[in-house]
């Protein structure tokens, strides 16, 4: 099993690039950075998880940034976006932006996408309705797949419209980096099984990670692909132990990701209370 690190990123917390220094000597394979390029004063949206919401949310440092750092620093370590909103941001910008990073990083990115939680957040910068955001997602990523991989590319969609167009650079790797979509429900779930390099869920999305696991294999096979051959990085927000790992790796999840909590001090215990399962798990 891979053991990947999700710290916080905020931009009062430990450099990115120290981060993943340390997790790669410590044995971690993945980094994870998340993604929030504002949050609305507002705050009409409710956190899904209830209560009020962290000051995190709205200091986390830019994810290309982060992990751009993380990767002059680093030789080896997997650089991942958990998850970048894609809708939020212009297509062929975006392309070029991960292509770039998959490139200076030497072919380390693991590209996590997702639609958000956040109504006013997406309303401020897009005007894709909040009830088609998914069908949005599904059409950037495969407009953002064409860019990567062709010379001239041209696309004509509901939600993704420009003309032909060369970007560069192209990803290290090729045909693209692989694509891990974040979400909890049938919904997301659905759209993970049509077009996912790789899944990406959270712990404490399932009520029985058992039903969760058999109901993401029924959703592959219904869509004709084969469940195995769509790697899971199972985010783990609660509280880490050796019994909990174990159930996933027999639920044949491929990495645990370490969701770390906020501040340096609580990031500098985790990380050293954890180790021990770094040391036992990991490939």
């Amino acid at each position: 099993m891979k053991i990947g690190l999700a710290p916080t990123n905020s931009d009062y917390g430990p450099a990115t690039a120290d981060m993943a220094v340390e997790a790669e000597q410590r044995g971690y394979d993945s980094l994870w950075v998340g993604e929030h390029s504002h949050i609305p004063a507002s705050r009409e949206t409710i956190h899904p998880d209830g209560g009020d919401l962290p000051e995190l949310y709205w200091h986390m440092r830019d994810p290309f940034v982060s992990l751009a750092t993380a990767a002059a620093a680093t030789s080896k370590i997997k650089l991942a976006m958990g998850v970048c909103l894609v809708l939020e941001h212009e297509i062929l910008d975006l392309a070029k932006s991960v292509a770039t990073l998959d490139e200076v990083s030497g072919g380390r990115l693991l590209f996590g996408v997702g639609v958000g939680w956040n109504r006013e957040e997406l309303a401020n910068v897009s005007n894709v309705p909040w009830a088609l955001r998914y069908n949005a997602m599904r059409e950037t990523v495969a407009a953002l797949r064409l860019l990567w991989a062709e010379h001239e590319v041209g696309y004509s969609g509901e939600f993704v419209n420009f003309a032909p167009a060369w970007v560069y650079p192209k990803p290290a790797q090729q045909p693209g980096p692989p694509v891990l979509v974040g979400c909890r429900g049938r919904i997301g779930m659905r759209h993970v099984a049509e077009y996912a390099d790789g899944w990406c869920p959270l712990d404490v999305g399932f009520r029985d990670i058992r039903v969760g696991m058999e109901r993401f294999r029924t959703a592959v096979e219904a869509a004709g692909r084969d469940p195995d051959a769509i790697p899971i990085s199972m985010y783990c927000y609660a509280s880490p132990d050796a019994e909990k790992l174990e159930l996933y790796r027999e639920l044949g999840v491929e990495r645990v990701v370490l969701a770390a909590p906020d501040g340096q001090d609580r990031l500098a215990r985790y990380v050293d209370r954890n180790q021990h399962l770094v040391d036992a798990f990991a490939d």
